[in-house]
């Protein structure tokens, strides 16, 4: 549930924010650069994953349970589906018509994810309702 919260808030945070970075406001270059070189932001969402990974294979169960593994592994997430299209491709194609394949791959995620929310507490229910009636 929180990871999935994570997923939507970052994804909409990231894309108002590319389209203001676009429009010609923040950053010079229109983005984040290193060394005069582009710097996508599905590598932050690559290095919040790895994070998530090396607690779950190495941490402790109270690290494993706090709050900021689920909300990172959301973050990482919606860092990575927001620029899908560009893995896909292996193009920068985050502006052209091809980008769009990031906006509805997570437009699918989001709508799964309310989905399974929604369900957690109806199943359950559900299946207590169906056996007390029999």
């Amino acid at each position: 549930m929180v990871s999935w919260g994570a997923f939507t808030l970052t994804f909409a945070v990231v894309r108002a924010l590319t389209h203001w970075i676009r429009g010609g406001h923040g950053p010079s270059g229109g983005g984040l650069s290193l060394h005069g070189r582009h710097f996508h932001h599905y590598n932050l969402g690559l290095v919040a994953l790895a994070g998530v990974g090396a607690v779950a294979v190495r941490g402790t169960e109270k690290q494993r349970r706090h709050p900021t593994v689920p909300i990172s592994y959301g973050v990482g997430t919606a860092l990575i589906v927001d620029e899908l299209a560009l893995l896909l491709d292996l193009q920068d194609v985050y502006w052209a018509k091809e980008g769009r394949t990031s906006v509805d791959a997570a437009v699918v995620i989001i709508g799964l994810g309310g989905l399974m929310a929604a369900g957690f507490e109806f199943w359950p229910a559900a299946r207590r309702a169906l056996r007390e009636s029999t």
